[in-house]
């Protein structure tokens, strides 16, 4: 169970709306603001749907699109409120939406996920995308995985990220096959790994093995390999990855040879490329780039 769902759910939704109140209060003038209060009061107390609905439609025309930028203050205060929460990406009107339907919780985890499933199925896909981003927040995350699973499988790459990058609600709630279908997912739609929370910690060789498949297809096909692929392959390779990694170093690029040796860096499974005849003298070059430059997976991406 992750550490922020031993508190009481409440009190984790009023301190984010607190958060959320201040930071909207900065970015908009004194209309935005009272507009947000008031439809915040407004979703708190209404016995339908609509206020919510209506609140959640007009949030970009009230208090605008622009970026939310917060500072490194603001980002480590939403990371100590909910670990893993990160709005390094959001929007003022993505914000407001997600507080909206927090607000909307009162105390009934099911009505709740209910209701959070019903403003995705009819929702436009900003709304969608800001309601998905909020998924960490939301209180018992078990019943919202069916949703959160239907949008890593949707074919829009904005929705796909809305769960999938920089968000702990896949790496915390998504069973192995769901977390697998996710990442190949991403080389499908032309998204990239590196923003995905987890991606080390839940790699496994089933995924290893999909993932060789994937690359054995493209291969196939004359398309390129994305470098990501490896970081996700080194750790768990078996025989076949073995010989779909030599494959990748010999007929890659420089940049995918970076990638294989980012992926193995600190692993024993790097003598398999010495066995592979590749001259130690290759791999340490490239090792000592990755540290002078300081190469990370967003660059390799």
């Amino acid at each position: 169970m992750p550490a922020f769902e031993s508190r009481r759910p409440q009190e984790t939704l009023n301190e984010f709306l607190a958060l959320a109140d201040g930071w909207i209060a900065e970015r908009t003038d004194e209309r935005g603001a009272a507009w947000f209060r008031g439809a915040l009061s407004e979703v708190a107390t209404a016995t339908t749907e609509r206020p919510l609905s209506v609140a959640i439609g007009l949030a970009p025309r009230r208090l605008g699109k622009a970026d939310l930028a917060l500072p490194a203050t603001d980002l480590a205060r939403a990371e100590a409120l909910r670990p893993g929460l990160d709005l390094s990406d959001w929007s003022i009107d993505q914000l407001a939406r997600v507080a909206l339907m927090v607000r909307s919780y009162g105390g009934d985890d099911a009505a709740f996920a209910a209701r959070f499933d019903s403003f995705c199925t009819t929702a436009e896909i900003n709304e969608l995308i800001a309601l998905c981003r909020g998924l960490p927040l939301y209180p018992n995350a078990a019943l919202n995985e069916p949703r959160a699973r239907e949008a890593v499988r949707s074919g829009m790459k904005p929705v796909f990220e809305a769960v999938a990058h920089r968000n702990p609600y896949p790496l915390e709630s998504f069973a192995e096959d769901s977390w697998n279908q996710m990442v190949v997912k991403a080389f499908f739609i032309g998204s990239t790994l590196w923003p995905i929370q987890g991606l080390d910690e839940r790699a496994n060789p089933r995924l290893a093995r999909m993932l060789v498949g994937l690359a054995q297809e493209r291969w196939a096909a004359d398309r390129p390999v994305s470098g990501e692929l490896w970081r996700c392959v080194a750790p768990h390779y078996d025989g076949e990855g073995f010989t779909a990694l030599a494959h990748g170093w010999n007929a890659g690029s420089v940049r995918e040879r970076l990638a294989i040796v980012l992926a193995l860096r600190g692993s024993s499974r790097i003598e398999g490329l010495l066995m592979q005849g590749v001259p130690i003298q290759e791999i340490a070059k490239l090792q000592e780039r990755l540290e002078l430059e300081k190469i990370s997976w967003r660059d390799l991406a």
